[in-house]
């Protein structure tokens, strides 16, 4: 069953300011070392890069139903990629805590997660999905 839905637009040019602006502050302050690390890879399309995974955190957060409040931090959502390549995320501290509060007894978490981009848009959405479990 779907039990959180969020989506986000954010410009890049705005990100690229905040990086030039503010720098490495903004960067540590908002994404994770993962993030950084692709991010660096990609001296041409930083800031898209950067772009689209502050969509993603802006969309966990409407997902989640809190938005920035209630010990739900940027720095607590990572964007990963799984096996395949694919996106998900990676929560810690209060963006996982909240998570798994909405996560009904003998069932678990699967986060549906899709970015684009577009100059000068990325975009973002999450789906929060909760499986039965299939621990015995």
């Amino acid at each position: 069953m779907i039990i959180g839905l969020g989506s986000d637009l954010c410009n890049i040019e705005r990100i690229a300011k905040s990086i030039e602006r503010f720098g490495a502050r903004f960067e540590n302050r908002v994404f994770t070392d993962v993030e950084r690390a692709k991010a660096a890879k990609r001296p041409f399309t930083k800031a898209g890069t950067y772009a689209k995974r502050f969509a993603a955190k802006e969309a966990f957060s409407k997902a989640v139903g809190t938005g920035f409040r209630h010990g739900v931090f940027m720095k607590d959502i990572g964007v990963v990629n799984g096996p395949s390549g694919a996106p998900t995320l990676s929560l810690t501290g209060g963006a996982k805590a909240r998570l798994d509060a909405m996560i009904p007894s003998g069932y678990e978490a699967h986060v549906h997660v899709t970015l684009t981009d577009d100059h000068p848009w990325a975009q973002a959405f999450v789906i929060i999905e909760a499986l039965r479990s299939q621990k015995a």
